[in-house]
């Protein structure tokens, strides 16, 4: 079969796209003949080892897949050859065939494709997660999702609104601005790139401040880092919660005074680990998001698609922080 491989620590450009041996299905497993290949952030990550982990080499990346089952691994009850599943797998997606445990497999809905199926599980389950669980929202509160055209941005935005929030969206153009309204937003919010100097994080605080209203957020999302999660934090209200959940834009330092000064707490969102020490609670988050996903309410937004031997450039693009939306390598 065909895979894109990481042979050696390094960008995109790194990647190698190999004649590589099919896998074998052990017990408890599925061999699921892939059809889409979903890309986060991780995969940019992963490939350069600053992800929290470290496949042993070589390795393809793409931890959300879709795709049939070719093989029923021993001792698999409940699944059949030719079953449409969606599931993440960490890391191996970015392959013509890859493996799959049958416990963590979904069903993908007859009604539902494989690019959108494989853009649902890692977006939508860490947001229902953060807001819920982490953020404790409430219904009449009110949102502020940072980078909210990207993947989790959008999944944010359109869950903020399914639990009764006030979202404010924002993002960094107007294109992305139009695609957080089109999820739902109530209002959005344009903000220039970074590094910030002094003047520059004032300006973007004030803008935060102006968007929220005299109250401030009660729970900002930030998937960004960088110099918007201390202006995000000044936005803040009184008890208010910011959700830390990535930082594409670097690992922010913060003053602690201002979290003491607010009475507001900053928490951290690490969805895997909650989903491997809590796995019913993620089901029954999963549950949700399926039920939703059916009232279209929640609807995973694949703005491009690339196929499998261009996948690096998927990644590349993931990288530039241009995405809006979901991209997904088609197989």
């Amino acid at each position: 079969m065909k895979a894109l491989l990481s042979r050696s620590a390094g960008g995109p450009d790194t990647l190698e796209f190999s004649e590589v041996e099919d896998p074998v299905p052990g017990p408890g497993q599925l061999l699921v003949r892939a059809r889409a290949c979903a890309i986060n952030y991780p995969d940019v990550l992963i490939i350069e080892d600053k992800y929290q982990s470290r496949p042993p080499r070589p390795f393809a990346p793409g931890g959300e897949v879709a795709g049939e089952i070719e093989t029923v691994g021993e001792g698999v009850t409940g699944w059949a050859e030719g079953d449409r599943l969606i599931a993440m797998i960490g890391h191996g997606g970015l392959a013509e065939k890859v493996l799959v445990p049958a416990a963590s497999a979904l069903a993908l809905p007859p009604d539902r494709g494989f690019e959108e199926g494989s853009a649902l599980i890692l977006t939508y389950a860490t947001t229902i997660h953060a807001l819920l669980d982490r953020g404790r929202l409430e219904e009449g509160e009110t949102l502020l999702v940072l980078g909210a055209a990207g993947g989790v941005g959008l999944a944010a935005v359109e869950l903020g609104k399914a639990f009764g929030a006030r979202v404010i969206a924002a993002v960094s153009s107007e294109e992305k601005a139009q695609a957080a309204r089109e999820a739902g937003a109530d209002q959005t919010l344009v903000y220039p790139r970074g590094p910030f100097d002094k003047e520059g994080a004032k300006a973007l605080a004030a803008a935060f401040k102006e968007a929220v209203g005299p109250n401030g957020a009660d729970l900002v999302y930030d998937p960004v880092g960088g110099d918007y999660s201390e202006a995000a934090v000044r936005a803040l209200g009184w008890e208010g919660r910011l959700l830390v959940i990535g930082f594409p834009a670097g690992i922010p330092r913060l003053p602690l005074n201002l979290v003491l000064l607010k009475s507001c707490d900053l928490r951290g969102v690490f969805w895997g680990a909650f989903a491997a020490r809590d796995p019913q609670a993620n089901a029954e988050h999963v549950r949700t998001l399926f039920r939703l996903w059916a009232e279209g309410r929640i609807a995973p937004r694949v703005s491009r698609t690339w196929p499998l031997e261009r996948g690096a450039e998927a990644i590349a693009h993931m990288a530039s922080r241009k995405a809006v939306g979901k991209l997904v390598v088609t197989v």
